[in-house]
């Protein structure tokens, strides 16, 4: 049979990709953006100007079917001026970000009311964050496919089997009213309207968790891989002040610590990771975001740059991360175990300490750690804090035990083979977008199919 051009099974999609407003959010989308686009298709990526500006340039193969659409983020008192995203908030007005987004509901009735009503760019589907109940709405009322983005398996399971918890604890360390509505109802209501769900991850990357994620979510689900960034990536700022000082440093010896740009430690918590990272004895490249209000000439113990001269460096400016994880002397990564940061950490085989925060952090990080490629600091239980002695202690066993560290460094590069798949991870995306031609061929799809090869769908 010879299809029609133009017909629902050959022509090119148009797709609404509308992140939250957080890096770790907006990153894995656009690259979503540019896969999608490199196989045709025509994608709107929905955020604010102050966020558009500092996205990454879009891939040249992909930048002319990727539409960057900046709706007004509105003003709202409190919130400090030019903030737009996570990044750049004190964590305690996040309440403040959630009631901004809301806000965003009006440009975005516009701009999709003036998308439905054109032929040519009317969306075949709409793909959005869990906190954006409105857009969810608006979905259903011009009948638009909903796909709703989903954390890691292993946290929508934890999510799922213990509510309660989940968000008191989010709420004691947030202390924010999420713009009004909490963080689980936001939750509750998107996915109450949503199509299927889609989870940035897959069956090879968490067996244990994801098969039961169809079952709590009783509705199709779509694993998108693990959107790796490409490894070419990091080659790219060899100039860098952080990539010159390692490349000065024996092979394997670094380990890079980074929490993220929007995970808050406070001033104590980050001088008690400093002296662990002195007593651990390894040598370190620091990315160190500032928590707020102190100058960075006091974010540190008194003498500890002295005392580590030689063999650690403390960022506090911008760190091309990518390009820092591939380079030869870094030999472990301590981290919040954001999904991006994993990800791009044992993209190049790194093993793991692990620190993690808040939301999905810390799942990740015990599914990172039932892996066997690395170890978390220990924690109070009572008020999530840590000490020097629990840094050094994990730092030393990841870099400097033999015994240990060989162990950690095998299951990493076990999980490097995953994450570097580029075969496997565009065999998912390609899965995905034969699933959304489903929803176009009939408008009421709602048979989840089984993948050749790899268990993208169940």
């Amino acid at each position: 049979m010879v299809m029609e051009a133009g017909s629902p099974c050959t022509r090119p999609l148009r797709i609404v990709i509308f992140p939250w407003l957080a890096f770790g959010h907006l990153l894995p989308c656009l690259e979503l953006a540019e896969r999608l686009a490199s196989r045709g298709h025509r994608v709107s990526f929905i955020s604010t100007p102050g966020t558009v500006a500092r996205l990454p340039p879009l891939r040249p193969a992909a930048a002319p079917r990727v539409e960057l659409v900046a709706l007004p983020l509105p003003r709202i008192e409190g919130l400090p001026d030019g903030a737009e995203s996570t990044n750049n908030i004190p964590h305690d007005k996040l309440g403040l970000l959630f009631e901004a987004l809301d806000g965003l509901a009006t440009p975005f009735a516009e701009f999709r009311a003036a998308a439905c009503a054109d032929g040519d760019r009317r969306p075949d589907c709409l793909i959005i964050d869990c906190y954006h109940h409105w857009a969810a709405a608006a979905a259903q009322e011009h009948k638009v496919p909903l796909a709703m983005i989903l954390p890691a398996a292993a946290y929508f399971v934890s999510f799922a089997r213990n509510p309660p918890a989940v968000e008191s604890e989010r709420n004691n360390r947030e202390r924010s009213d999420h713009g009004g509505t909490s963080i689980m109802h936001r939750f509750v209501l998107t996915l109450e309207r949503c199509t299927l769900g889609v989870i940035r991850s897959c069956v090879e990357w968490e067996p244990d968790f994801f098969p039961e994620v169809v079952s709590l979510l009783r509705k199709p689900v779509v694993a998108l891989g693990l959107l790796p960034p490409s490894p070419d990536g990091g080659r790219a700022n060899d100039e860098h002040a952080a990539v010159r000082w390692l490349d000065a440093q024996p092979q394997g010896s670094v380990v890079y610590v980074a929490l993220g740009s929007e995970v808050p430690l406070s001033l104590e918590l980050v001088r008690e990771l400093a002296l662990g990272l002195e007593l651990a004895g390894a040598r370190f490249l620091w990315a160190l975001r500032n928590p707020g209000g102190v100058p960075d000439a006091d974010l540190l113990p008194p003498g500890f740059q002295e005392r580590t001269h030689g063999r650690g460096l403390v960022a506090t400016w911008w760190v091309p991360q990518l390009s820092v994880l591939a380079h030869g002397a870094v030999g472990g990564f301590l981290t919040h175990c954001g999904t991006s940061s994993v990800v791009e950490g044992l993209l190049f085989g790194r093993p793991l300490i692990m620190l993690p925060i808040l939301w999905d952090q810390g799942p990740i990080a015990s599914l990172m750690e039932g892996k066997n490629v690395g170890l978390q600091v220990p924690r109070d239980e009572n008020n999530g804090s840590f000490d020097r002695h629990g840094v050094a202690s994990a730092v030393r066993a990841v870099m400097l035990e033999e015994e240990t560290r060989g162990i950690f460094v095998a299951n990493a590069l076990k999980q490097q083979a995953i994450v570097a798949d580029k075969e496997l991870h565009e065999r998912y995306i390609d899965q995905f977008v034969e699933q959304l031609r489903s929803y176009t061929a009939d408008g009421n799809s709602s048979t989840a199919f089984s993948p050749p090869e790899a268990g993208a769908l169940v």
